[in-house]
């Protein structure tokens, strides 16, 4: 099951990076949080506007991007 739907990409926010459900929150950040060795539960503590959902879509949108694969930004709803 794919959670790509949640990765946005809107100039308007964000100077167009790719972000969470349109919220202010980069994929950049997410994973840079999870690989300074922050636990799922510690990063949604420190973010309650984030869902666990929205860490998985980060990883998987981080696992494409670095694996030679096309990712398509999803507009702003």
């Amino acid at each position: 099951m794919s959670r790509l739907d949640r990765i946005t990409s809107d100039p308007q926010v964000c100077h167009g990076q790719p972000v969470v459900r349109g919220l202010r929150y980069p994929v950049q950040m997410l994973l840079q949080l999870i690989a300074s060795g922050m636990s799922a539960d510690e990063i949604l503590e420190d973010y309650p506007d984030l869902e666990q959902d929205d860490l998985l879509a980060a990883l998987e949108y981080g696992a494409l991007a670095s694996g030679g694969h096309t990712v398509v930004s999803v507009s702003a709803a």
